[in-house]
């Protein structure tokens, strides 16, 4: 026999009150205020900041260009990844698989992965990660991109970031490995 499911639970929590603070967040991805950033050979916009979700989670608009792509790692938290245009070479506990537009790939916790573009063109994801803190670690990581237009190839090559990377690691919850 087993125990009942959440739904059937005997005294559920209370549903938290609205909390008026928190405001609705439209994300446009070319718009002049979002903070970006050039890192693993990519561009990163951080579309929705863990500031804005109460640290529940962050979105991530990564474009990244052929051979881009971070080092293997891991974390202790979630990261889902769907790709918007292009392909995408995903390695995951040493299993590589290539994953195109339209579909979504999610990182356990604590798992092993990088990823890496391995097409000839440019490709493009969206990031989440649950809890939030890896917006604010490439915010730390990353040369910030001030003034370029959204769409501009990023201006730090490959492992420009690696140094700070390792540095920081352990603070955001990352093993680099």
């Amino acid at each position: 026999m087993t125990g009942p499911t959440p739904s059937q639970s005997p005294d559920p929590p209370p549903i938290p009150p609205d909390d008026p603070q928190r405001r609705l967040t439209v994300a446009h991805p070319e718009s002049d205020g979002l903070q970006r950033v050039a890192l693993a050979g990519g561009r990163y916009t951080i579309l929705v900041p863990g500031a804005r979700t109460g640290g529940r989670y962050c979105l991530i608009d990564m474009r990244i260009p052929p051979g881009g792509g971070p080092p293997p790692h891991r974390h202790d938290f979630e990261e889902m990844f769907t790709v918007v245009y292009g392909r995408i070479r995903f390695t995951f506990r040493g299993e590589d698989v290539s994953v195109g537009a339209g579909e979504t790939v999610n990182i356990p916790a604590n798992a092993p992965h990088f990823f890496r573009n391995a097409a000839p063109e440019p490709a493009r994801m969206l990031c989440m990660c649950t809890p939030a803190g890896q917006d604010e670690f490439f915010l730390q990581v990353g040369s910030p991109i001030d003034g370029a237009a959204p769409g501009e190839a990023a201006e730090a090559p490959q492992g420009a970031g690696r140094p700070r990377a390792a540095e920081l690691a352990a603070r955001y919850r990352t093993e680099l490995l």
